[in-house]
């Protein structure tokens, strides 16, 4: 039973360091350049769609000023390398063995990004949610559809 523990826990250590920054998990786990790289394109794409200073603006709920400072065209990179990051150090500390495992962290890449294109205009109740708090609010989606995807795959494939 130990053994079982201590696999989850890596599993679970290296998806929350790479939660707190991409790049983290891979330094842990002796994948130095891919970590380096993580690192650097999340400094780069954090610099050039400002993202510190969207988080912060829309934690004091000033959406409106929070997609001002948006620049999309960067930002919009950030969804698919922050969840590659997480399966990469998920799938490197001994997850994702199962078929299929990819594909609700895939479509939360998608969703994520579908996400931050619809929210300078997206509203609830007139108010905009912003390019912080809608992609978030995609989020659940894309894990919903890909462990939808996922499950449909696994009926097919086992019938098969």
């Amino acid at each position: 039973m130990g053994t079982n523990i201590s696999k989850k826990s890596e599993k679970l250590e290296a998806v929350l360091w790479s939660i707190a920054l991409p790049g983290f998990a891979q330094l842990l786990h002796h994948h130095y350049i891919k970590g380096i790289l993580l690192i650097g394109l999340e400094i780069l794409i954090n610099v050039k769609g400002n993202l510190n200073t969207i988080l912060m603006l829309s934690f004091h709920f000033k959406a409106e000023e929070a997609i001002a400072e948006t620049n999309y065209l960067w930002l919009m990179f950030y969804p698919c390398l922050y969840f590659y990051a997480i399966w990469d150090a998920y799938k490197h500390a001994g997850g994702g063995e199962k078929p299929f495992a990819y594909l609700p962290l895939a479509f939360s890449a998608y969703f994520v990004t579908v996400g931050l294109i619809f929210s300078p205009t997206f509203t609830i109740f007139g108010h905009l949610v912003g390019s912080i708090w809608l992609p978030i609010l995609f989020l659940p989606i894309g894990l919903a559809v890909g462990g939808l995807l996922r499950w449909v795959l696994l009926k097919i494939y086992a019938e098969s």
